[in-house]
């Protein structure tokens, strides 16, 4: 994936008069900046981050999408996307087993593999980012326009919108299928990443993917999410909702996480592909390349944990949904039952105008 591809390989010899630069990234090639150190810290840390950030997705979206098959209508507007969404956080996560055996040795599921899985990492990243920010707006149409939107949400629609979000991810995607492959380093072994073209043109793909990943992918969905909850709490302020400052306790919870999570992955990113567009002197640029890779890893890591629990801020913070939990607890925990009392619904709550998983 274009933010894991931290370095280029050469074709040249530790000589200090001559150094040489292929045209093409393949096998038997040298650091031209080394990050071992960066490496050490990967083999060390992520792949523990990688397991737990597995058990956490797979637990949590698999139960979001148990209760809503087995409690919701399927085919309504919010769970259509919430469906989606869960799917592709738990496609994402399905990446994660393979990332954290890559990081802690070397890459032994063969080429195959190493395109589909890399493929597949991106495609849940970015249709993630995609489907919060197409239920944000729906939401803001459910609430601020909901006379209007009313005869627009339908079916058809989310269906649609659904779609093109998996279109689009699959588009911004595909240059995994193109230019992943499988080498052999002399000293990391076997590695999944870009190799067999031009080094140049691969250094413009990630260029190409940096910007993308931060304008489309983050500017935005932050822009858009921003905007619609500023307009949902206006119009929550304005109306006489017995909860109204529950609700925009949690609309300042959700603005304030996604802010937290993703800006400052994505300022790595931006720099990243500021870094690949201008030329600086070697050495400072190999410092600059390191100190960089230290801040993508940690921030990465942050972004990759709010995808795998997106759904629970998107569920868990509606009545509707927590009581269904309750119920689900009650029958299979009978000794907890007394403990999880179904909560009380406010007219509001269960109007056909809002959805199940919005307070507001």
């Amino acid at each position: 994936m274009a933010d894991e591809q931290d370095y280029h390989y050469y074709d040249a010899f530790n000589d200090s008069e001559t150094t040489s630069y292929p045209d093409y990234v393949d096998n038997e090639h040298v650091e031209l900046c080394s990050a071992s150190n960066v490496n050490q810290l990967g083999s060390a840390i992520i792949p523990y981050f990688y397991y737990i950030n597995f058990l956490l997705s797979y637990l949590g979206n698999w139960l979001v999408l148990f209760i809503i098959v087995k409690f919701e209508k399927v085919n309504s507007v919010t769970n259509i996307f919430l469906i989606n969404l869960v799917t592709s956080n738990i496609l994402f996560a399905s990446s994660f087993p393979f990332l954290a055996k890559y990081h802690s040795s070397e890459w032994i599921f063969g080429t195959v593999l190493c395109k589909l899985v890399s493929s597949a990492h991106l495609i849940g990243f970015y249709s993630s980012i995609l489907f919060l920010t197409l239920m944000t707006f729906d939401r803001y149409l459910a609430v601020v326009h909901a006379v209007s939107a009313a005869k627009s949400r339908k079916r058809a629609y989310a269906i649609g919108a659904s779609l093109i979000v998996w279109f689009i991810s699959v588009l911004a995607s595909l240059n995994e299928l193109v230019f992943k492959g499988v080498r052999e380093h002399s000293e990391h072994g076997l590695m999944c990443e870009e190799t067999g073209y031009h080094a140049d043109v691969v250094e413009q793909w990630n260029q190409v993917s940096y910007y993308m990943q931060f304008l489309l992918f983050f500017l935005l969905p932050l822009f858009m999410v921003m905007y619609c909850y500023t307009c949902i709490t206006v119009r929550i302020m304005s109306t006489r909702m017995r909860e109204k400052w529950r609700s925009v306790k949690l609309i300042f919870i959700i603005m304030f996480t996604f802010f937290v999570c993703w800006t400052p992955y994505n300022i790595v990113i931006l720099l990243k592909a500021i870094q690949i567009s201008t030329a600086d002197d070697a050495n400072r640029k190999c410092d600059q390349v390191e100190a960089l890779n230290y801040a993508l890893y940690v921030t990465r890591n942050i972004a990759f944990l709010y995808c795998c629990i997106s759904p629970m801020f998107y569920s868990f913070v509606g009545k509707r949904f927590q009581n269904h939990f309750r119920k689900l607890l009650s029958k299979n925990m009978p000794c907890l039952a007394r403990h999880f009392r179904p909560a009380s619904l406010s007219s509001k709550s269960i109007s056909g105008r809002t959805s199940h998983t919005n307070d507001f």
